[in-house]
């Protein structure tokens, strides 16, 4: 007899299909020049943000919701949608790079150290020194290149026509890549860029400890081991 799913794993399913509801949505907008598809990017972007307190009955989630789906329409109306398309890969990846590096900050356990530890099941301070220190290092790596990616994107987004923002100001740039060419590379290329730097990442791994993981399959199946309870955690 099967155990009804926790409501939180539910949710955080659902975070993610929104999650990747925008990432289409938002490309889709980009790549055909249609505001309808922006504004149900930014649509599936305020539902996957808020989806937590809404689903609690938060009545400020709610109002909240409300006065973001009025300003995505008037967005629509007034053929500005792209503009917060154009910005959301540059927050996204510059908020995640600063809860990387805030992690190293006093006496905080960095983000890959709790990671190692909890699928080893010790407490951080119980992993091996050389452990420890490697993935400290490994740590402030992803906050140095996830800032370095989050200002390449604002790059991007300052220099895509028609709708990039220097052209919206008006100023001429150098250099121009066009809104579908835009999308491909922050939209689509961010993904394909992280995912590059795991897998690297995890070659030295091996190379560094041998022996700690069968392969990458197995890796990635003890991160998905750890449970919604951990990641819940761990996103705070």
């Amino acid at each position: 007899m099967s155990t009804p799913a926790d409501p939180r794993s539910r949710i955080f399913g659902l975070q993610i299909l929104l999650a990747l509801a925008y990432t289409l949505l938002a490309h889709l907008a980009s790549a055909r020049d249609d505001g309808r598809f922006g504004a149900a990017a930014l649509v599936a972007l305020w539902l996957m943000l808020l989806l937590q307190p809404l689903a609690k009955g938060r009545l400020r989630a709610w109002g909240l919701l409300i006065l973001l789906l009025l300003g995505t329409r008037w967005l629509m109306q007034a053929g500005l949608t792209q503009i917060p398309l154009l910005l959301v890969p540059v927050a996204f990846v510059a908020l995640v790079a600063a809860w990387f590096a805030r992690s190293l900050r006093g006496d905080r356990v960095p983000l890959i150290t709790r990671i190692v530890a909890a699928m080893d099941r010790l407490p951080p301070p119980q992993l091996a020194p050389e452990l420890r220190d490697y993935t400290r290092g490994l740590t402030r790596a992803w906050a140095i290149a996830l800032a370095v990616l989050a200002l390449f994107n604002l790059v991007l987004a300052m220099i895509a026509v028609p709708d990039g923002l220097l052209a919206r100001l008006g100023w001429p740039s150098p250099i121009t890549i066009t809104a579908s060419q835009w999308s491909w590379l922050a939209n689509l290329g961010t993904y394909g860029i992280i995912g590059g730097f795991f897998v690297i990442e995890f070659q030295l791994r091996k190379l560094r400890f041998p022996g700690r993981y069968h392969s990458f399959v197995d890796f990635l199946r003890r991160l998905a081991g750890l449970g919604p309870a951990f990641w819940k955690d761990f996103l705070r």
